[in-house]
């Protein structure tokens, strides 16, 4: 079986596996990191999403030969001590319901926010649009973005 190393969330990272092995099973089953999601494994849903090189990115579409020698972050490395600002203001906004969908939400949510720290409302419905929330916390989830860039400009 090849191998495939790439950084994961800032540690080198060697695995073996099928090339064609999705980075989600790969960052699942082979290293152990957990908190990424598996929810409908054709890209549609978004609770799979890692940043990749420093882009939100569904990993369950991305074969792990594709990620050799990239930077994948994972929900597990958002926050190198303690909790990122989103992740902060989710717990402050009780964003949650279920909770299943959250870690691809949260890794959306600080993306958009790396990228555009000031987002409007449309700004935040666009970058959000393709994570699905089964219960339906979507007006959370704009409140607790707002939260977490107000937290950043600081």
């Amino acid at each position: 079986m090849p191998q495939y190393s790439f950084t994961l969330n800032g540690s080198p990272q060697t695995v073996d596996a099928p090339p064609d092995m999705p980075l989600l099973w790969v960052v699942r089953d082979i290293v152990g990191l957990t908190g990424t999601k598996f929810g409908c494994g054709i890209g549609q849903c978004r609770a799979c999403t890692v940043h990749f090189n420093g882009k939100a990115t569904f990993s369950c579409q991305i074969p792990i030969s594709a990620a050799a020698g990239q930077e994948v972050t994972t929900i597990e490395g958002l926050a190198e001590d303690g909790l990122h600002p989103v992740q902060r203001a989710w717990i402050e906004i009780d964003v949650p319901q279920c909770g299943y969908c959250q870690p691809g939400q949260i890794m959306s949510a600080a993306a958009l926010l790396a990228e555009n720290p000031r987002p409007t409302d449309e700004d935040i419905d666009d970058a959000m649009s393709n994570n699905i929330c089964r219960c339906g916390t979507y007006n959370r989830i704009r409140a607790a973005i707002h939260r977490a860039a107000e937290e950043m400009a600081r």
